[in-house]
């Protein structure tokens, strides 16, 4: 069942999306070549908790027996399209790097994805990048009461391979309040017409994934990182919004 969140709750949340949005911010700052993950993954952590929230990722699992995750922040380079290490691998010329950060703020969740890129990238990994975050723009656009979720998909869909990119499947958004993951999935693909009605009060996370080429996944022997099967290139943008009566409200949009 769908919980829907009063103006109080949605405050909450927007202090929670704000702090995480100011963490991407400052991770921002530093993402230039030679620059390593696991020093990234650190500058996150002491920003979050000197804003006196606590971080997500960290010591996760989302499977019984799975490798708890070992960093706050998620790194995915290149063809990784979500939950990459943040390890002793340095960001090079030309390369894109998505980055995910999880937080809880006085019991709400913040979750934002933003996918850099590093130095002087191709035209076409640009366009990779700038495509995908208007295709978040547009599923966003459509979080009005009366619209169904599938609308979103449909959305997103619909632009991102007018493009000529494809949308990843096995992965989507979702509903976030006191949880991180919370109901219902929200899928990055069609039809328009299935899914719950979208009402007042609901806050959806909005993540949508592009690949340059087919929208098949693989899963690393890591059991965390996922990339795309046939290598090549994915990017991700990731905001928190809340339907109201007026249309949507993107609360992780640094105020």
């Amino acid at each position: 069942m769908i919980e829907l969140k009063s103006k109080r709750e949605i405050e909450a949340l927007r202090a929670a999306a704000q702090i995480t949005a100011q963490t991407h911010a400052r991770i921002a700052e530093e993402i230039k070549v030679g620059v390593c993950l696991r020093d990234l993954d650190a500058i996150a952590e002491k920003f979050i908790l000197a804003h006196g929230a606590v971080t997500l990722y960290k010591g996760i699992r989302q499977i019984p027996n799975q490798r708890p995750f070992p960093g706050v922040i998620t790194a995915s380079i290149n063809h990784e399209i979500c939950h990459g290490f943040p390890n002793d691998r340095t960001l090079q010329n030309g390369d894109i790097v998505g980055i995910d950060i999880g937080l809880r703020y006085k019991g709400w969740c913040g979750d934002v994805c933003v996918t850099h890129m590093v130095g002087t990238v191709k035209p076409e990994v640009k366009k990779l990048v700038e495509t995908t975050r208007e295709s978040l723009e547009r599923g966003i656009a459509v979080c009005v009461p009366g619209n169904r979720l599938g609308e979103i998909g449909a959305t997103i869909q619909e632009y991102a391979e007018k493009n000529g990119y494809s949308v990843v499947r096995e992965y989507g958004g979702h509903g976030i309040g006191r949880e991180l993951w919370e109901e219902p999935f929200v899928p990055h693909i069609g039809p328009a017409n299935r899914g719950p009605i979208l009402k007042a009060g609901m806050v959806l996370n909005i993540e949508p994934m592009l690949n340059i080429g087919k929208p098949f996944t693989r899963l690393m022997k890591d059991e965390w990182t996922v990339v795309t099967a046939d290598g090549s290139l994915s990017a991700q943008f990731e905001h928190t919004v809340a339907i109201t009566e007026n249309g949507p409200e993107v609360l992780s949009r640094l105020i």
